[in-house]
């Protein structure tokens, strides 16, 4: 914890030196998955960021808990006020229950994100979990006069809202161009204002998903989940709260301004939200055929897609730009990542091989100096606003030292002992616990590869150079190359 991290902080607009309410306790909340459907590009791209935040803050000596909501109820059509709900749409189209569907998609995400190595959040509480405390939420609003009950919903009152608290504080967006010409609704609506928006919504006969309230059978506002659950779990204010772009307006500015009215401050210290991926410059979207879950990209079964992708292959993609930043997807881009991967993931495997066997020579100060200089730039990464981009440079530029020490290009005996520990401690480190990457073949295909590479040696020392050539290209098919070194033979990914 001796690190000094900037966070880019939403609300204030700035880079902020992170200070947590209650050191080392950390309090984060991420908004997850609705889960009506099969987890996408875009689903990867925000529990990768706040996984890479989480695990950064723990591998520091922070206590987190972090806490990241299912929603399984309240998501209605075009994130509005009216229509269906999406979770009661898709039950009725595949003739389940809505709770079928819930379970069957949080089950995908799970299974999706595991592959990932995306860490379970501590706590991973569901809507339709936490109806009493939501219930409550809105009961504490009505009594606060900021929210007003019509036919049976409950609405907030944006207008009253503004007398008191700044709206628009996360988005930028103004009230009262939110307001302008939306006052007048001649009766047509339940709203007084058509910017205001459900905490609770009365259930038509057809509703499906519903419970019994004050105010007869109805369900929770998309909102009011996110803050009711967050209170419960981090209280009234807590550090970090994330999610991807698109939530600032109208999610998380709702989730503001419930705070607000019913506690007096905003809910997190700091607000954190992550860009979305294009895909070949284009907004991802089932109407442009380029919507990709992730189950295609692990299959490559997909029209736009050339080949399949592993979920290392895909972590790696995204970590190599700031999360803040938009990332176009491409074959092209995949393959560079799945190639930039496989150089970090080959210096991985040998890294624990460096061990000096014979007393100190002359040292070598320019390497150490190119050593302590990559070391303290994948800390630069992650103390920047978590800057995984600069962090896997970082890690590049270790990954060379660790070849031409392993290759003998450089004398390891030429390194003061501790460098050579730091180097070998910070790159697993990072790769493992902070990156959160993994080889991906299993150890019964790494022994195997071990076992070939003994018969390749036996075979070039009895110069048999048709059955060299055939064991080359056995590597070659499975993404294997074997390295012909000066004081051995070694295999390893191909780059």
């Amino acid at each position: 914890m001796t690190q000094e991290i900037l966070v880019y902080n939403t609300l204030s607009r700035k880079k902020e030196k992170f200070e947590p309410i209650k050191p080392p306790f950390v309090g984060m909340y991420v908004c997850g998955p609705t889960v009506y459907g099969p987890p996408h590009l875009g689903h990867a791209r925000s529990a990768i960021t706040f996984d890479i935040i989480y695990r950064y803050l723990t591998f520091l000596g922070y206590k987190v808990r972090y806490v990241r909501n299912i929603t399984d109820v309240g998501h209605l059509e075009n994130d509005a006020d009216e229509g269906e709900d999406k979770i009661a749409k898709k039950a009725r189209i595949e003739q389940l229950e809505p709770m079928e569907i819930a379970q069957l998609y949080t089950n995908r995400y799970h299974e999706d994100m595991a592959r990932l190595r995306v860490l379970r959040p501590s706590i991973e509480p569901t809507a339709s979990g936490h109806i009493p405390e939501q219930l409550k939420y809105v009961q504490e609003i009505i009594q606060k006069g900021f929210a007003y009950e019509s036919n049976g919903s409950i609405y907030f009152d944006i207008s009253k809202y503004a007398e008191k608290h700044p709206y628009g504080e996360i988005s930028g967006r103004i009230k009262d161009d939110l307001l302008q010409n939306t006052r007048e609704l001649d009766g047509q609506s339940e709203k007084r204002n058509q910017a205001d928006f459900a905490l609770w919504k009365r259930a038509s006969p057809e509703h499906i998903m519903r419970w019994e309230s004050p105010w007869g059978a109805g369900f929770p506002g998309w909102h009011i989940e996110c803050s009711a659950m967050s209170a419960k779990y981090l209280g009234e204010t807590f550090d970090m709260h994330g999610g991807g772009m698109d939530l600032q307006f109208p999610h998380h500015e709702s989730e503001m301004a419930q705070a607000k009215a019913n506690c007096g401050a905003g809910p997190a210290k700091y607000w954190l939200h992550n860009n979305m991926i294009t895909i070949n410059g284009q907004k991802m979207g089932k109407s442009l055929g380029n919507f990709i879950t992730l189950q295609e990209l692990f299959t490559g079964n997909h029209k736009i897609l050339e080949q399949a992708y592993s979920p290392m292959t895909i972590r790696f993609f995204i970590l190599q730009a700031q999360y803040r930043s938009t990332l176009d997807f491409s074959n092209e881009a995949l393959k560079a990542a799945g190639k930039g991967f496989n150089k970090l993931l080959n210096a991985y495997k040998i890294v624990d091989k460096l061990e000096q066997t014979e007393p100190l020579t002359a040292p070598n100060e320019k390497l150490e100096k190119e050593i302590t200089e990559a070391i303290a730039k994948c800390y630069e990464g992650m103390n920047d606003d978590f800057n995984t981009g600069i962090t896997t440079a970082g890690m590049f530029a270790l990954a060379k030292p660790i070849n031409m020490l392993y290759n003998r290009q450089s004398d390891i005996h030429s390194l003061k002992p501790e460098i050579i520990i730091q180097l070998k401690q910070v790159y697993k480190s990072f790769f493992t616990e902070v990156l959160g990457l993994q080889d991906e073949a299993d150890e019964q295909f790494k022994s195997l590869a071990d076992e070939f590479l003994q018969i390749y040696k036996v075979a070039k020392a009895e110069k048999q150079y048709d059955k060299v050539d055939q064991i080359r290209a056995v590597f070659k098919s499975k993404g294997l190359v074997i390295k012909d070194m000066k004081h051995g033979i070694d295999w390893g990914y191909e780059e």
